[in-house]
């Protein structure tokens, strides 16, 4: 799998790239609060996944304890500071708003939102969706619906996965 720099060379003039964390849900008894992530009600770990345009995922972040904010992780693995190094435009949920010029999230839904606001937000939403589709791949294998083993082996399980659909078999 290849380091984040690298997943980053590839992209063409103008290209973007999808991100997006996801929670692996563990089996965590309640002494374990790092990876209880109360916005999910459940114990787990926080991968960062980036996608090509096209949805192909291109790399996959260490697995943090489930606690941590997507952007906090986000920033910790160098996502944000290697994609304004690169001069690459970042399409993200609202969970990354306020993580930079180069990171485009959709505008709060208000009442009554401008018209152009909701363009925007419509266009961000249909460039975003095949980076979501490849996220739900992901979370569709059966081992990570709920992870029953230690929270170390986490990462080699996504690094796995992710190689494994090539192969038409997905859980």
């Amino acid at each position: 799998m290849p380091g984040l720099h690298e997943a980053l060379t590839g992209l063409g003039e103008g290209g973007f790239v999808i991100v997006d964390g996801t929670l692996i849900p563990t089996d965590r008894i309640a002494a374990d609060e790092p990876y209880y992530s109360q916005k999910h009600r459940k114990h787990g770990m926080n991968v960062q996944v980036i996608a090509r345009s096209d949805g192909t995922p291109l790399w996959f972040s260490r697995a943090t304890p489930g606690r941590a904010h997507e952007l906090t992780t986000a920033r910790a693995h160098g996502i944000v500071q290697a994609c304004l190094t690169r001069q690459v435009l970042v399409l993200a949920d609202r969970a990354y708003q306020g993580a930079g010029a180069t990171v485009r999230t959709p505008y709060y839904r208000h009442r009554e939102q401008p018209e152009h606001y909701q363009q925007f937000n419509r266009d961000h939403a249909r460039l975003r969706a095949p980076g979501e589709r490849a996220f739900t791949q992901l979370k569709s294998w059966r081992i990570l619906r709920r992870a029953r083993c230690s929270t170390r082996h986490i990462d080699t399980i996504v690094q796995a996965v992710h190689t494994l659909p090539t192969c038409g078999y997905s859980g």
